[in-house]
């Protein structure tokens, strides 16, 4: 397991927004959207100095970008767009992928992402 708490460098954060708002049962699956919505606002009170890009796909499209936090809505799959993403930022040295998801996580390490769960940036989910 990586590093929960090495987000010093790289400086790319890359939120798998589907895993993690479906990681807390608050209800989200009522409003796909406004839960996506509240965890871009979550992320946008991040001071840790990295650029964020929350990653939303299905019924969570449609959410606005907000400084800080770029939302890249997935034309597909969301885990699809996020190995994109990730090699992209290969070439830029690399990034770091928020999520749970094991075969998705595989799949970035490829591409020297590290990844760190859903609690690094949902506070609420810590014992």
């Amino acid at each position: 397991m990586d590093e929960p708490n090495a987000l010093d460098e790289p400086n790319v954060l890359i939120v798998d927004g589907a895993n993690v708002v479906g990681s807390v049962p608050d209800g989200w699956w009522r409003d796909r959207r406004g839960a996506a919505e509240r965890l871009r606002d979550r992320l946008a009170l991040r001071d840790e100095g990295e650029e964020i890009v929350l990653v939303v796909e299905g019924a969570a499209r449609g959410v606005a970008s907000v400084p800080g936090v770029r939302v890249d809505e997935a034309p597909g799959s969301g885990d699809d767009r996020i190995v994109e993403l990730a090699a992209a930022c290969a070439e830029r040295g690399g990034c770091v992928v928020v999520t749970a998801d094991r075969e998705l996580r595989t799949r970035v390490r490829a591409y020297g992402a590290r990844c760190v769960g859903p609690r690094t940036v949902r506070p609420e989910m810590r014992p």
